[in-house]
This record gives C-alpha cells, structure tokens and sequence, in this order.
C-alpha cells in the first residue's frame, strides 16, 4: 500500500509559526469532513480527533498543534461540505477533497498535500484491463467524487452511492462490475474484502490533488493553513502521517494472515 502513496512536494521554503492568528472564531478552527473514505478519513474507536481518524484528521490535529488554535471536527456529507463552508457552518473542509475549477470559482484552496489518482476495482476473475472496457458494464461510483466526475465525462451509466462501503458491498456481492475510486482508497477495500484487485489506467485517468478549502472571504485562515502545510511538506511530517496509516493497514493484514494460517494449523491437527 504505501507506494499508492505520492506526497506533494513543497512548492516554497516552509516559515515557522510563531502563533495562533485571530481567523476563526474563539482560536478554533472548526473542519467539516466526510468520514467514509479511508485511510483519509473515518470513524474509530481511537481517532486521533475524537472517533475520526485518517491521515486527513492526523493533518488537521498538526495544524492545530503548529497553529495553537483548537480543532473541532463536523461529519456531514461530502456533497454539503463546500456548502457548509459557504454559509459559515465550518470554517475549512478537510476530506481527500479535490482541486477542480469548478470548486475553485466557490472557495480557495491551501497548498496541496496529496496527490492520487483514480483506478478501477474490480473482482480477481473480472476481464476489465482499461477504462473503455467499462463501456458495457454496471459501474458503481460515490456521489460527488472525482470518479463520477470522470466516469460521467466518459459517457457510460453509472450508479452513485453516498458511501464508499455501499459501492463495494455492491461489488462484492455480485451486483455491479467495476467501481471507480481514488487509489489510496481503493487499496484499503481491496485490503479488507477478498476476491478483489485494482486495474489502473493512467492514460483514461490523470491524477489530481488534495487540498484544504477555505471561504474566500477567509485569507487569514488559508494563510495560516498553508504555513502549516508548508511546515508538514517540507520537514516531512506528512510522507509520516501517510507511511503510518499505510504500515497500519499492512500490519492488519498480517495479523489477520496469521489468525488464518494458526487456524488452518488447528485444523490439520
């Protein structure tokens, strides 16, 4: 898992923080996010931000740190984010979120600090190698993610779900043929259900960026922001963040490879 993971390199030298500014209200900043996509986002019993963690909730909780302004998280839907953030329910949105035009004629993005791109899960037995060999299949994609952004652009029917858990369990249980996801993500349901594997086509899927978005009329906060992501970029801290959660879910494999050939030894007893 960890060489789906390509860190951003910082594009200037990072300044240090010499404290917390007055952009958001009582010295918090109050993140919106979407925890159904994980490793950057999720519910666990021992998050790092309450129940939420990820390498998303690990960067915010640093940007706290490095700030010394708190950090509140709000779980809403990803399609109500920028939403939240236009009408001030949230001061920033923090969820594996993309830069696109589009989204940035709404609010500013900080410097990127991730970037993936899009892949294709399909069953071990599956006979799709590119992306134009979804033409005749039943796709399954999450509703406002950058996968059916593109597999829309492409001209092929697809169905959208809100979570990324129902896709797979769709594709799992046999009711749809392929679905379309960021790689990092990807990999983590490919870890967690068997039968499935990860076709990439770079050339039907470019990759894309990850970045923290701000109200426009808050450049205060975005220049807080982006002198912590600077700081993270350029010390390391975020390849740290992400080689964490990718050695998490490869120590999770093993454990549970190791439960199952203990098992298998019982039985040959």
């Amino acid at each position: 898992m960890r060489k789906m993971f390509k860190i951003v390199a910082a594009t200037a030298a990072a300044t240090m923080l010499l404290g917390a500014s007055a952009c958001a209200e009582d010295g918090m900043i109050k993140f919106g996010t979407n925890p159904e996509f994980p490793p950057f986002e999720y519910i666990s019993a021992n998050g790092v931000l309450g129940e939420y963690d990820g390498i998303d909730m690990a960067i915010a909780a640093k940007i706290g740190e490095l700030t010394g302004m708190d950090v509140e998280m709000e779980s809403l839907e990803f399609d109500s984010l920028l939403i939240a953030l236009q009408n001030g329910q949230i001061d920033a949105t923090i969820a594996g979120m993309t830069i696109t035009d589009e989204r940035k004629e709404a609010v500013n993005f900080s410097t990127p600090y991730y970037t993936a791109t899009q892949v294709m899960i399909v069953p071990e037995d599956s006979d799709i190698e590119k992306a134009e060999d979804m033409a005749d299949k039943k796709i399954c994609v999450i509703q406002g993610y950058t996968g059916e952004t593109c597999v829309n652009e492409m001209g092929y029917k697809y169905e959208a779900f809100k979570k990324g858990t129902e896709a797979i369990m769709e594709l799992v249980n046999g009711k749809c043929d392929v679905v379309v996801i960021d790689s990092a993500t990807a990999q983590n349901y490919v870890n967690d259900n068997e039968g499935l594997k990860i076709v990439e086509d770079p050339d039907a899927f470019a990759s894309e960026e990850y970045a923290i978005a701000v109200n426009k009329d808050n450049t205060e906060l975005l220049d807080t922001i982006n002198e912590a992501i600077d700081t993270m970029l350029e010390d390391g801290t975020i390849s740290e963040i992400a080689a964490q959660y990718a050695e998490a879910d490869t120590e999770e494999e093993t454990e549970v490879a190791s439960e199952t050939e203990t098992e298998t030894e019982t039985v040959s007893e």
